[in-house]
This record gives structure tokens, C-alpha cells and sequence, in this order.
């Protein structure tokens, strides 16, 4: 029962997420603070530290998928006929390696790999987030707020969680914010230009989620790098040489490093102020532009098709001894094997064959970034039987990770209200940083994580566009 207690100390709360930018815009005026858990969810030592010391692996068997050029082509292909948009960005791919020395960007792989800890098998990917992975921020700060209740709310903490719990330490911005300023930083090394280091963030244009974006840029300012805005659209027509390859930005100078928070999606491309026939080109064609001068980039298109659901599902698939080919040694490609989730390609058998299988057993996913793009339950059948030859490769089944619920009720507060719910689950984001392939962080690459816990009933868990809080970690030992 959520009482009185509870009910001040979740205002409270609020005005601290308030006050320490843990909100999402509503107008160009107006913010509302992100849901969250009023207390962390728990996770054993044993599992934590085997993620933490595992999820590096990952970061580095994406960087060499990322650069095997020929893989990615043959990976993709199949997938184009059904798949505009990642017909587009195999186009853009063979464009910005059309020579061996066309790419002279420096690749910066900022990712997060998503699991969900499986009551049978344990921790399994869901995903990877290669482009726009962002929320690392708003994951520290969830953290801070746990921390903060645990000391200023104890009675009401306790009804919720356990007093007594470690809380696990999430060092999210300062990790990412000195992976990005280390890149950055090197970058600039190789010219002799003046002034401070420049960080361009390419955004949506009209974001609502843009104080997780801002809080990150804070760090990099406070490490004395300028940050800059600006959409696909404000940076067309703007772009030019300098010399040696440097990229230059009209009205700001050379930039060192860009961090792609839009372009995974066509709209992110679209300018009505363009002819429509080419709008989509013509940005792509700014995109193309980047990556072939000496700057830092994350993602680079070769990095977002790396961790696409279908090179995802090829990797899937593959043996330990197949994924030494992506510069792993075969005992961290057992790690790997053992962290990747089951997979399995759409074929024209597919519909006959998941309508005999129970119906929580597999999600139906197709090609898509962020939250709406997976399919569960008896919709899958139905969804298979309406797909075209031509669209199966761009279709997979994941096998349905089931994490046990949280053994007591959970409070959780959005956009003011309060709800008790008994059956939250959570999904763990780690985050990892690689420069060319090498751990910038002094962790191996591991950079913080974020947790993002909803009801077991709920399919979309996203904070932004599904049912999902933002939550943190306790030690459960």
C-alpha cells in the first residue's frame, strides 16, 4: 500500500530528479521528470562482476565486425530488398569505403549492450546500441537519487528496499565524458590548429529527450572541450576541408569528435525545405562527408550496421572457433558465445513452425532502433504471415528472456503519479568505450550502465517510449 510517508518522500524525490536534470522536455519552455523506481533493483556480486568484466569483449568483437568490410556487405545484402533504409546505409557504407583510404575517420565505439538476467540461462543480449546509446547520464543520475532517498527517506526506503543494501557505484558520465574527451584529445594532437577541442553532437531536430544529451556535454565542458548542436539538416551546405583532411564547420572551426545521437531512422534525413526526391540523398550525403575526413566518429554507418539485429543474429549463430575471425581469442569468444541470446532467420516455414510453439517463447524483431519494433505473443504468427519473400532476411526471432520479478512490490513515479507494482523486471544496459578497438576506460571499456525496469507484463520497456523506469543497481549479497 503506497502510504503517506512514501507519497512526501516520492515528492521529494521528484524535485530532486527536478532539480538535477533527470527530465524529458514537453515544450520549448516546460520539462516533466523521467519515471523512475522509488528504490534499485538487486543483482548479485557474482553476476555483476562477471558482466562488467565480460561486456568489454563485446565492445571489441563489434569494433572488428565494424571494420570487416567484406562481412558487412555479405551480412546486409540479404536484407535490402525488405529493409529500405538499411539498403540506404549499405549505399552509404560502399560509398565511404569505395577506396581503401577514402574512410579517415577515427572510429570512437560508444555502446551499450542490453541483457536480461534469465531465470534459466542467466544474463543474454537483447541487443546491441551502437548509434544513439545514449541515457548513460540519466543512468548516473537514478543512482545519485537511490543514494540520495537511502540517506534523507529511510523509513520510506525501507518499505520499498532494503536499508541496508550496497548500492552499486555508476560512473556513467565521467567514464563516457573522458572516453569521448580522449578521442577527441588525440585527434587534435595531430593538427597544430588553436583553441580547445570541438565535440559535435548530430541531434533530432525538436528532441524532447535532450537533458541526458546536455548532461554529458556539461562533463566534456568541465574537461575544458566546447560542445556543439546541430542537426543533419543545419549541418548540410556547412561542412568543409581543411587541410591535412581536417573537418571544418562553418562559424565554429575544426571539429575532433562526432557523436551521433539521430540517424537511425529515415526521417532523421528528411528536409521538406529540400526537394523530396533528394532531402533523404542529400543529408545521407553529409553523413558520407564526415566520415571521410580525420575526426572521431560515433557511430560510424560501418558501426551501425555491426550492431544490427542481423549481424546480431549471424554472430548469434556462429561457433567460438567462427568468432576468433572477429579478433577475439577463443576464450573470450566462449564468453561471448555463452552472452549472446538465441536467434533464428525468418524462413517461408516460419509461420507453420511458431504457431506449434508455446507463445512466450520467442519475439519476432525486425530491423528497427528504439522502442515498437517487436512483436510478441499471437501477433507474431500473424505478423509472419503477412511478410513477403523478399522481407524475411530482415526479420528474426530471439528467444523470450524470462528475469525473475522483484520478490517484494515496487514503487514507481511518472509524470507525478505513483504506482505499485508487483512484478518489475529490469533490463540491464552496460555501457563500453573503444577507440580503434582499444578499452578507453580503466575498466577494459566498461563505462557505467543503465537499468530500465517495467512490469512483466508490459512488452515496450523503453523510459522514453515504452512503460519502462529508470532504476539502478543494489547488491543483493
Amino acid at each position: 500500500m503506497i502510504d503517506s510517508i512514501s507519497i512526501h518522500a516520492s515528492q521529494d524525490a521528484i524535485e530532486w530528479g527536478l532539480t538535477h536534470g533527470m527530465v524529458l522536455k514537453n515544450t520549448p519552455y516546460s520539462a516533466t521528470h523521467t519515471a523512475f523506481s522509488f528504490t534499485p533493483t538487486s543483482i548479485s556480486r557474482e553476476r555483476y562482476a562477471h558482466l562488467t568484466a565480460s561486456v568489454n569483449l563485446l565492445g571489441k568483437l563489434v569494433h572488428f565486425a565494424s571494420e570487416n568490410h567484406a562481412f558487412l556487405h555479405q551480412a546486409i545484402s540479404p536484407i535490402t530488398s525488405g529493409d529500405p533504409f538499411f539498403n540506404a546505409l549499405l549505399l552509404m557504407h560502399k560509398q565511404i569505403h569505395d577506396s581503401p583510404s577514402s574512410a579517415k575517420r577515427l572510429p570512437l565505439l560508444l555502446m551499450r549492450s542490453d541483457f536480461m538476467d534469465d531465470t534459466t540461462d542467466g544474463p543474454r543480449l537483447i541487443e546491441f546500441n551502437g548509434i544513439a546509446a545514449g541515457m548513460g547520464p540519466f543512468g548516473q543520475k537514478v543512482h545519485q537519487l537511490h543514494k540520495y532517498l537511502q540517506l534523507q527517506s529511510a523509513q520510506a526506503y525501507s518499505k520499498w528496499g532494503r536499508l541496508d543494501a550496497e548500492l552499486v557505484d555508476n560512473p556513467a558520465i565521467e567514464r563516457l565524458s573522458l572516453g569521448i574527451a580522449t578521442a577527441a584529445q588525440k585527434i587534435k594532437s595531430e593538427f597544430d590548429d588553436a583553441g580547445p577541442a570541438v565535440f559535435l553532437m548530430v541531434v533530432q531536430a525538436d528532441e524532447d529527450n535532450v537533458f541526458d544529451q546536455h548532461l554529458l556535454e556539461h562533463a566534456l565542458q568541465a574537461k575544458g572541450i566546447r560542445t556543439v548542436r546541430r542537426t543533419f539538416r543545419q549541418l548540410h551546405g556547412k561542412l568543409s576541408t581543411g587541410v591535412n583532411d581536417r573537418l571544418i564547420l562553418e562559424d565554429v572551426g575544426a571539429i575532433d569528435t562526432i557523436y551521433l545521437r539521430a540517424g537511425y531512422q529515415y526521417c532523421d534525413y528528411q528536409a521538406h525545405d529540400l526537394i523530396s526526391k533528394v532531402c533523404c540523398d542529400a543529408l545521407m550525403q553529409t553523413r558520407i562527408f564526415i566520415e571521410k575526413h580525420r575526426v572521431a566518429v560515433n557511430a560510424t554507418v560501418s558501426q551501425q550496421l555491426a550492431t544490427s539485429k542481423r549481424v546480431q543474429m549471424l554472430l548469434s549463430s556462429m561457433t567460438p572457433k567462427e568468432l576468433t575471425a572477429f579478433g577475439l581469442s577463443v576464450d573470450e569468444a566462449m564468453v561471448v558465445s555463452e552472452l549472446l541470446g538465441e536467434m533464428v532467420p525468418i524462413t517461408e516455414k516460419s509461420a507453420t513452425w511458431i504457431k506449434q510453439r508455446p507463445t512466450d517463447e520467442w519475439v519476432l524483431k525486425n530491423q528497427g532502433e528504439g522502442g515498437g519494433h517487436c512483436i510478441f505473443g499471437d501477433d507474431i504468427h500473424q505478423k509472419l504471415l503477412t511478410l513477403q519473400p523478399n522481407e524475411y532476411q530482415a526479420w528474426s526471432l530471439m528467444r523470450r528472456l524470462h528475469p525473475a520479478p522483484r520478490s517484494a512490490p515496487a514503487l514507481t513515479i511518472r509524470k507525478g503519479e505513483l504506482l505499485q507494482i508487483d512484478d518489475l523486471i529490469s533490463e540491464i544496459g552496460m555501457f563500453t568505450v573503444h577507440i580503434d578497438g582499444i578499452p578507453a576506460t580503466t575498466e577494459q571499456g566498461y563505462a557505467g550502465y543503465l537499468i530500465r525496469s517495467k512490469s512483466a507484463r508490459a512488452t515496450e520497456g523503453g523510459v522514453h517510449s515504452g512503460m519502462g523506469v529508470l532504476d539502478s543497481l543494489a547488491f543483493s549479497d
